[in-house]
């Protein structure tokens, strides 16, 4: 790459003297921002990283604070930070003119320009030097770091920059690596338009890129006029007029800025792509590297100049860009012609007595008209190979840790994102999920418990081996041989260059979101048109499997590091050593200020022995430290990371498209000057995912909800509870929760305390306005902790008894994060004011609370876990009312269940009694029904007025079809149970008179049989004769002894048709109703009703058949064997 650049010219002496004079002007300015020392040793994020002192007011700040103020103002995406507004430096008294006296004012004295008057000249420094200064003495990560909240702030960034050392041009590749740019392109089709979304790195968007540049000294502002084309309402580029800003400026001349113009795909859209605009600061003729750079990589020239004679220097510049096939706009400042197209491709445009808005909508018609046909597109990536250029990706340092990433993120090429993580991170998915589940039945054993709890172990067990068997995967074997063996800095790169390549190697997620709306529009259609047919259900079943695909399509570095856990934790279990150094590694980056997996966002678990691990090793680096922990709660999407980003400096996921999963922890550290002010040496920071997740709809969602808000508010000394809006309706259900499960939890010590954020409140009275909103906030939370300590028999008497919270003061109003619409809307500087004050607030409070230690902070996190394990029946409801309204629910089920009962025994017992006395020799169950019907009665009446006119109807109404059914099983089991307990009496009671029956008869037989013996006893030698007599003599024994026996009684098929039925669980109202309706006798009717018939009554009947054969050849064989004795005898 470097082969195709060219060799810097031999320098004259000349340029010796002002490459001289212009390192001197650098090194006056470093000196003045006192970053003289930093720029050989630079800042880096580890700087910024930290706790510092807060923010000193406006009219405060002095050139030694402005570097750090600029930075800490970025970092909370505040875009006045690039403003010096007045008063922010000590400007000097106003002068009293000596030359005259104040009655002898005359029209010389006016104008006149003294020496004295001189001193009025503004000497401060300009805006964009404090930036670029800043910028110089960065190194590579804070830079990234820096450009990245530019971009965020919609400013432009350094494309092209001189290095102010050696002069040689450089294009930070490097630094536009994290941005990530979502626009959306309007195409017409068939007289309709189509917008289609695309979010990518915009290193890698392929975009037209207009290039402005100016020759000599103009009155018209280049960078405003640009301003106009992007953005009317902010100044993405810094121009003359912005506040602050100075005549001379040093580090900006040479510098190409870039931006991008992302559309929206409204009709109003100046552009209907995304389009690059580049800005060379200071006179192109004086700059002719970075001006032949940029007019060859242009999709669009655009010049500013006045009118030119051939004689003039600047002649040949434009000369040759009108010779050059590249479409050119000449903006002519002298010149009032309107828009004038001179050929093909080359346009000229008069400025003279023009409004800009006028310039500004010519300027956009042309650029569109050149747009919309053939043209050359840019691609940052491709800055490499343009000649004249160092690129600062080609450090070796990046380039090898760049190598290893690549590397790994080659295994992923061309696989399906969603089965990425099952065959390279194999023991985070179906293992690692059944091991959760498995072990959360642990803690609710039923039956034998011993046995239970036994089995359940050896099937943890099971899983852990095959953990360790699946734990060999190429990824994980070289990803941790890389963080093993590398170096810190090339470890860092390595870290950032996996997150960059992932985010690309993964691209296909925004194709496969366009792909669900579009599946999503035809299933809409097909509703629309009530079309009830095969196809909208075959095409909402592709709609769930897309939706299915979308949830599993997430993969990043956390999913890297969350197999990393399981495959210590899998080693571990098994008392294997071979993955022992995992804590250490990942400890280290933890230290560094890398974000830390605390809770599985997938399996909602928290994955204890590698947290342990992991927290014991940061323990052993440095010291069991002293930790104030933050944590944050809050709705789906309502700008928690953001919010903890802007604060504190972090880099937490912030897209809508990649909300935060489960909980994640990072250490933030205390600065030297600060630790006198805190207890602590750290502030460690919990960000989660958001409650209420539409992809987790349902019961699943409450009990995960109310589970993670329980673990994340026990967790932290305190919790920023974050509302979008004014209403904390589902935060206040989710506290609810919290206070009763913390009542319940008595082992763990906790002492939380909250803050209440309400974010994008437009108005500024707001806090003023909502005082009787907080008022009611208070006595809610207050009677829900009274109902909640009632119920958990504990003496709390208010909401702050269990979390510390001051209504007065513990609720914030947040402005709205963006100043406009997005994608061009930069972050309101309200939003950043609000920050600083919640940070100092927080700090405040921090140093009067106590603190935990590290490994304090580790037993926290297992008590937590544990008690949430064993906890199971608070978790299913939405607040701590619903809680006791079901209890009341469940008290009265028993009552009435108890009358159901009480009534069913006065009923058996009636019928034992007739039973025994003979009254009766059938129990109908008709009349046990008809019996019992009247309680029943009662009983459904006692529950349709507790269901209606209750006074918490509302929230019983959920439960209201639950409870009836269960009380209609319960009362027909009841039934049920009385008749089989009531013929099992009858049965006993007719087997004990048949056996008294058979007893007689059975010694009749007897006794013929032995008088038959005394008679063949001499007469017959031979048993087969002997058997003869007695088959003869048998038959005539039994036809005499079965003569008076009465006829089988006519079958009652009716009668066991209903004993059938109620047997299979049919309710005997449905049976009742069907006996009285009649149909059922046309059954006969229907020819083949073979499918009416059970196979396993006839299978019983056999069986019975069979049954009664063997009881008959039994008594046969037993009188036999006894004739046949007393014969020998």
């Amino acid at each position: 790459m470097s082969g195709k650049r060219d060799e810097q010219p031999v320098k004259s002496s000349e340029e010796i003297n002002r490459k001289n004079q212009y390192q001197r002007e650098t090194e006056t300015l470093l000196r003045r921002l006192h970053l003289q020392n930093n720029h050989q040793q630079k800042l880096s994020p580890a700087d910024f990283l930290k706790i510092s002192p807060p923010l000193k007011s406006d009219h405060e700040t002095s050139e030694k604070d402005l570097a750090h103020t600029f930075l800490q103002r970025l970092i909370m995406l505040d875009y006045r930070t690039r403003y010096i507004a007045e008063g922010q430096v000590k400007l000097k008294p106003i002068l009293v003119s000596k030359t005259v006296n104040a009655e002898d004012i005359d029209f010389d004295a006016l104008f006149s320009t003294s020496k004295d008057t001189d001193q009025l000249k503004q000497t401060h420094v300009h805006p964009m030097d404090v930036q670029m200064a800043v910028y110089h003495c960065s190194d590579s990560f804070l830079k990234q770091n820096m450009v990245t909240k530019l971009s965020q702030c919609q400013y432009a960034l350094p494309l092209l920059v001189p290095d102010p050392d050696t002069m040689d041009i450089e294009c930070p590749l490097w630094t536009f690596r994290q941005i990530i740019k979502t626009w959306k392109i309007t195409q017409t089709k068939d007289d309709s338009n189509i917008v289609t979304m695309k979010t990518m790195p915009i290193c890698k968007a392929e975009t037209p890129m207009v290039s402005f540049f100016r020759l000599g000294s103009l009155s018209v502002s280049k960078s405003q006029l640009m301003n106009t084309l992007i953005n009317d309402h902010h100044s993405t580029f810094f121009h003359r007029n912005c506040p602050g800003s100075t005549k001379s400026h040093h580090l900006m001349d040479g510098v190409a800025e870039i931006a991008w113009y992302c559309p929206a795909g409204k009709p109003n859209d100046a552009f209907t792509d995304c389009t690059a605009f580049c800005n060379l600061h200071g006179d192109a003729l004086l700059i002719e590297r970075q001006r032949d750079i940029l007019t060859e990589t242009s999709s669009v020239n655009v010049v500013l100049l006045p009118t030119l004679e051939k004689s003039d220097k600047n002649w040949t510049v434009i000369s040759d860009l009108l010779k050059s096939p590249k479409p050119l706009i000449c903006l002519i400042t002298d010149n009032d012609c309107g828009a004038v197209q001179m050929k093909e491709g080359k346009y000229t445009i008069g400025l003279k007595d023009r409004s800009q808005a006028d310039v500004s909508e010519n300027l956009k018609r042309i650029i569109r008209e050149i747009l919309s046909g053939p043209h050359q597109s840019f691609q940052l990536e491709t800055m490499g190979d343009v000649s004249g250029i160092k690129v600062d990706e080609d450090d070796k340092v990046n380039q090898k840790g760049k190598s290893a990433a690549l590397n790994i993120v080659n295994l992923l090429q061309g696989m399906d994102v969603s089965k990425i993580k099952d065959q390279f991170l194999p023991c985070q998915g179906e293992l690692w999920h059944k091991w959760c589940r498995i072990n959360k039945e642990l803690y609710h054993l039923k039956g034998h418990i011993e046995k239970e709890k036994c089995k359940k172990q050896q099937e943890l067990m099971k899983i852990r081996q095959k953990q360790c068997t699946a734990s060999c995967s190429e990824l994980m074997k070289l990803f941790i041989e890389n963080l093993s063996s590398m170096a810190t800095t090339e470890r860092q790169y390595f870290m950032k260059w996996i997150q960059i390549l992932i985010n690309l190697s993964t691209d296909d997620l925004s194709l496969l979101l366009q792909h669900y709306d579009e599946k999503w529009s035809e299933v809409l259609d097909l509703k629309k048109k009530h079309d009830k047919s095969d196809l909208l259900k075959i095409k909402q079943s592709e709609l769930e499997e897309m939706s299915k695909k979308l949830q599993s399509s997430t993969f990043g570095l956390e999913h890297i590091f969350r197999e990393m856990g399981q495959i210590y934790e899998a080693h571990k279990a098994l008392n294997e050593t071979d993955c022992s150094k995992y804590p250490e590694l990942a400890a280290e980056l933890m230290i560094s200020g890398h974000p830390m997996e605390l809770m599985d966002g997938d399996a909602g678990h928290v994955p204890l022995t590698w947290i342990s691990s992991l927290l014991d090793e940061v323990i052993r680096k440095l010291g069991d430290q002293r930790v104030f922990v933050l944590s944050v709660l809050g709705v789906q999407s309502s700008g928690k990371s953001t919010m903890l980003n802007a604060m504190f400096g972090l880099q937490f996921a912030v897209s809508a498209g990649r909300c935060t999963k489960g909980a994640f922890m990072q250490l933030v550290k205390v600065s030297e000057e600060m630790k006198e002010d805190f207890q602590f040496d750290y502030v460690l920071v919990v960000d989660t995912e958001g409650l209420r997740a539409l992809e987790l709809a349902g019961n699943t969602t409450l009990h995960r909800d109310n589970e993670l808000a329980t673990f994340v508010v026990g967790l932290g000394n305190m919790t920023l509870i974050n509302i979008f809006g004014e209403n904390p309706a589902d935060m206040q259900d989710v506290l609810q929760i919290v206070v009763q499960a913390f009542m319940r939890m008595k082992k763990v010590k906790l002492s939380p305390s909250c803050v209440f954020v309400h974010q994008n409140v437009t108005d500024i009275a707001a806090a003023e306005k909502n005082m009787d909103g907080k008022r009611r906030l208070q006595e809610k939370l207050d009677q829900m902790t009274k109902l909640a300590a009632k119920e958990e028999v504990c003496d709390a008497e208010c909401f702050s008894d269990v979390i510390a919270f001051d209504v007065q003061k513990d609720v914030k109003y947040f402005a709205q994060l963006w100043e406009g619409s997005p994608p061009m809307a930069p972050p309101n500087p309200g939003y950043s004011e609000s920050v600083q004050e919640l940070k100092n607030f927080i700090l405040s409070k921090a140093s009067q609370s106590a603190v935990i230690t590290l490994s304090h902070f580790k037993t926290k996190i297992q008590d937590l876990c544990n008690a949430l394990l064993k906890e199971n029946f608070v978790f299913s409801f939405k607040n701590t009312l619903e809680i006791a309204v079901y209890r009341k629910l469940e008290v009265q089920y028993g009552n009435w269940t108890w009358t159901l009962r009480s009534n069913m025994l006065t009923i058996e017992n009636q019928l034992h009694i007739r039973i025994e006395n003979g009254n009766i020799d059938k129990v109908e169950l008709s009349y046990i029904f008809k019996e019992i019907s009247k309680t029943y009665g009662k009983i459904k009446g006692d529950m349709k007025t507790y269901f209606d006119d209750n006074r918490d109807k509302e929230m019983l109404v959920q439960w209201r079809g639950r409870f009836e059914q269960k009380i209609e099983e319960f009362h027909d089991e009841l039934v049920r149970g009385a008749k089989r307990k009531l013929d099992e009496v009858l049965q006993q009671k007719k087997a004990c008179k048949k056996l008294d029956d058979q007893k007689t008869e059975f010694e009749k037989l007897l006794q013929k049989s032995k008088e038959l013996a005394h008679q063949l006893k001499d007469n017959v030698k031979d048993e087969e004769e002997l058997e003869t007599q007695f088959n003869t003599v048998w038959s005539h024994w039994v036809s005499e002894l079965t003569a008076e026996t009465q006829p089988i009684e006519d079958i009652n098929l009716e009668e066991d048709q209903f004993t059938v039925l109620q047997e299979l669980g049919i309710e005997w109202s449905l049976i009742n109703e069907s006996k009285i309706d009649g149909k059922y006798k046309e059954l006969s009717k229907c020819g083949n009703y073979s499918e009416y018939i059970s196979i396993l009554k006839h299978q019983e009947h056999c069986d019975k058949s069979q049954q009664l054969k063997e009881d008959t050849t039994v008594q046969r064989f037993s009188l036999k064997t006894a004739f046949s004795s007393t014969v020998t005898f």
